[in-house]
């Protein structure tokens, strides 16, 4: 039986699940804000900003206690694939207004470590299933090709997302993981990995 480490060397992993700004879903940000005001009043794109500033601040007050400059913190971001371009995204979306990815910009600057997280692969089918979703072609993609089921693409996103933090996160480091609330780690991430979610279910 593998001894667990001591706490000095643990690997330690901050996880917040969160709710996606408009800012990150793109050219389906029109839609999805249409059917919320169509179920829950004109009044929600209004509460639902509030919500976000208020998570986002309580994000940030919880991660104060961090120091990068002294300690090596690793980033995790749904959405964010490995490809080489990881900075480049966060800023565009932080000049687009995400308080998702202002907070990671901050993080960055004071020495913390960006990671691409998601798999390019699985993420293109992801935007397929929401692209064929939002015309009504459910399963079918373009010329009428099979898609994913939604539920089994999730795991697979998950655990990639697992993989990644497992592979690179190293004794003695924190990391820092942002996903979308159907997102479940729970099972995948080795067990020397101590997880904490100091705002518990997000938004």
């Amino acid at each position: 039986m593998r001894e667990r480490p001591s706490r000095k060397y643990a690997r330690k992993l901050v996880h917040f699940s969160i709710v996606h700004s408009e800012q990150e879903m793109g050219r389906f940000a029109p839609c999805v804000k249409r059917l919320q005001i169509q179920r829950f009043g004109p009044s929600v794109s209004v509460r639902k900003a509030q919500a976000l500033r208020q998570f986002w601040h309580r994000a940030e007050r919880s991660l104060a206690s961090l120091d990068p400059s002294r300690e090596r913190v690793r980033l995790y971001q749904d959405g964010l694939p490995v490809c080489g371009r990881e900075r480049e995204i966060v800023e565009d979306l932080a000049r687009k207004g995400s308080l998702n990815h202002r907070l990671l910009l901050k993080l960055i600057e004071r020495g913390a470590v960006l990671m691409g997280t998601e798999s390019p692969g699985l993420l293109e089918l992801e935007y397929r299933l929401a692209e064929a979703s939002l015309e009504g072609k459910k399963g079918k993609g373009p010329e009428g090709a099979d898609l994913p089921d939604p539920e089994d693409l999730l795991k697979r996103r998950d655990a990639f997302i697992a993989r990644r933090i497992n592979n690179t996160l190293l004794p003695g480091e924190t990391g820092a993981v942002f996903l979308g609330a159907l997102h479940s780690l729970d099972g995948l991430l080795d067990a020397d990995v101590e997880v904490r979610r100091p705002l518990g279910g997000g938004v």
